[in-house]
């Protein structure tokens, strides 16, 4: 049976957008698969991981009949990426294997029933909506995600904290070491503010949003429910499933007043802290920044009593300080914020930093010292 004759990109770019989530090797073998369906000139592309589903659509598959067949996503997606653009692409069902034809190229996959594969159940009932732009929402996880845990005891810490609260939206990430916070106002179409709300996402679904939105003035809309989460944007619908634990008391953990503050230029202390961390060690990667009138100066040294020392001028007479930081997390939110200036707020040399941006109280990162 033929089942589609469309061109390689039709294919190829929904393809991508689901399989990111395809595990390699999976207890079920099916989960390493991709569900194709086609109705029509509509074809689905549907993956899960049993904890994140993603679906997507694309026009004009032409073909007879309709039909549904699971296919290995990563092998697909490689035998398309490896073809030159604008080839066309016919997909035939020939008895459980999917023949894949283009020009002179023919290829033979093992395919697994349709009816067999999982899918997500979607939550239904009272959902809360929201709707915001893909850029706000993007902007919102890349001055946060840095700071989410990867492999923690802690599950709730490998993940991002979402909150709502009238109109307020916040984003929240930490894994024990620093803590990134952002904020942003939500306008609502009903007048009626929204009750307050947390959830936390799993960090597999945060890194998958960020790779899958655009710096775009398009809709986003997220739909919310007891346990599970849905996004809504262009022709992507993606459901995951919410971690289930409680989040740590964030506000407890910024720092309310601070003795001194100094602004810095982001740019050249980004690129200070990129050549200090030319000599940290790979293991040990702390750098000390000693801050005294009108000069800080960043050093690093690493077992081979190697040594690197940067100095910044800065417009500063308050309490000179001696600390060390861990480099990896300085270098993180440097990267990940845009500002000319930036502000590093401190009490002594044993209590956590605040660096904020001048005038904008809707982002926050929180840093612990360490010892050097």
């Amino acid at each position: 049976m033929l089942l589609i004759k469309t061109q390689r990109d039709m294919l190829l770019s929904p393809l991508q957008s689901v399989s990111g989530i395809v595990e390699k090797r999976h207890t079920l073998p099916i989960l390493s698969n991709v569900l194709l369906e086609k109705k029509g000139d509509q074809l689905t592309f549907l993956a899960t991981d049993i904890e994140i589903q993603i679906t997507t659509t694309s026009s004009g598959a032409i073909g007879e009949g309709d039909g549904a067949v699971t296919v290995g996503a990563r092998k697909l997606q490689d035998i398309l990426r490896s073809l030159p653009e604008g080839t066309e692409i016919s997909l035939n069902l020939d008895e459980k294997r999917l023949q894949v034809k283009a020009g002179k190229s023919r290829f033979s996959l093992q395919t697994l029933p349709a009816e067999d594969f999982p899918k997500m159940a979607l939550a239904d009932g009272n959902l809360r909506k929201i709707t915001v732009t893909q850029k706000q929402f993007r902007h919102l996880l890349g001055q946060t995600q840095f700071s989410m845990a990867a492999q923690d005891v802690r599950y709730y810490l490998n993940g991002l904290l979402l909150m709502v609260d009238g109109t307020d939206f916040r984003a929240v990430a930490t894994d024990g070491h620093r803590l990134a916070f952002a904020s942003m106002s939500l306008t609502l179409s009903d007048e009626s503010p929204l009750p307050k709300q947390e959830f936390i996402l799993p960090r597999k679904t945060v890194l998958e949003l960020n790779r899958l939105l655009d710096d775009s003035e398009e809709p986003l809309s997220i739909e919310l429910g007891s346990n599970q989460i849905k996004f809504q944007f262009g022709q992507i619908n993606l459901v995951s499933k919410l971690i289930d634990g409680k989040f740590p008391d964030y506000e407890r953990v910024i720092p309310s007043t601070l003795k001194n503050v100094v602004s810095l230029n982001r740019a050249a202390l980004l690129q200070a802290m990129v050549r200090a961390a030319i000599l940290t060690n790979e293991k040990f990667r702390g750098v000390r920044l000693v801050l005294s009138s009108g000069v800080l100066k960043i050093m690093a040294a690493n077992a081979e009593q190697e040594e690197a020392q940067e100095e910044i001028e800065v417009s500063f007479d308050g309490d000179p300080i001696d600390v060390g930081f861990n480099v990896g997390y300085l270098l993180d939110v440097l990267n990940n914020t845009s500002s000319e200036l930036i502000e590093w707020g401190f009490n002594d040399a044993n209590s956590s930093a605040l660096i904020r941006i001048p005038g904008n109280d809707c982002f926050k990162y929180v840093v612990m010292p360490m010892r050097i």
